[in-house]
């Protein structure tokens, strides 16, 4: 499986291509959209749209990840970083790719095992798990991170589905709502 992994923001978006074979990661690409200042907000939101059609073009992912907004202490700039996001949602979305979501959280908790975790610590454990030969820059990393996020919970995922198909269709006691077993 091959995912791309999206860290979307108006003036630098990163991204991140990883092939996934059972449980071997592969650094396949990773860069970073910087979006000019200087023009209009439409302009940048296509940038955005632009580059990130042309990265699924190149790297021909099949699924995609990509990092959930965060409530900022200022909503203009929440509302700004969403219509960033949604630039990058229509490009994948546009490129018929499933997009799976994770919180900054989840991604640092999966990645690092601590979601409160530093950037730089984000940072070595990409390069780490990727046995990248150096630090991967901060948005490119954040967004190998999620799609490394993806890696480690869609297996888990798709089991739990299944558990849930097979529990519902058995008369046995144990079930599962909403991804949590039930006793």
């Amino acid at each position: 499986m091959r995912i791309l992994g999206v860290d979307p923001g108006l003036r630098r978006t990163g991204f991140g291509v990883i092939d996934v074979k059972g449980a071997k990661l592969s650094y396949v690409a990773s860069g970073t959209i910087v979006v000019p200042t200087d023009i209009t907000l439409p302009l940048r939101l296509k940038v955005i749209l632009d580059n990130l059609r042309q990265v699924v073009q190149d790297t021909q992912p099949d699924v995609a990840a990509l990092e959930i907004v965060f409530m900022n202490t200022n909503p203009a700039t929440t509302l700004l970083l969403g219509q960033a996001r949604g630039a990058a949602l229509c490009a994948l979305a546009d490129r018929d790719l499933a997009v799976h979501e994770y919180t900054a959280l989840q991604i640092k908790k999966s990645v690092v095992g601590a979601g409160r975790a530093a950037k730089e610590q984000v940072q070595l454990m990409v390069q780490r798990l990727l046995m990248l030969d150096g630090v991967p820059a901060p948005d490119s990393a954040d967004a190998l991170a999620c799609a490394i996020c993806h890696a480690h919970v869609a297996p888990l995922t798709e089991k739990l589905g299944q558990m849930n198909y097979q529990t519902r269709t058995s008369r046995g006691r144990t079930r599962v709502r909403a991804g949590r077993l039930l006793g």
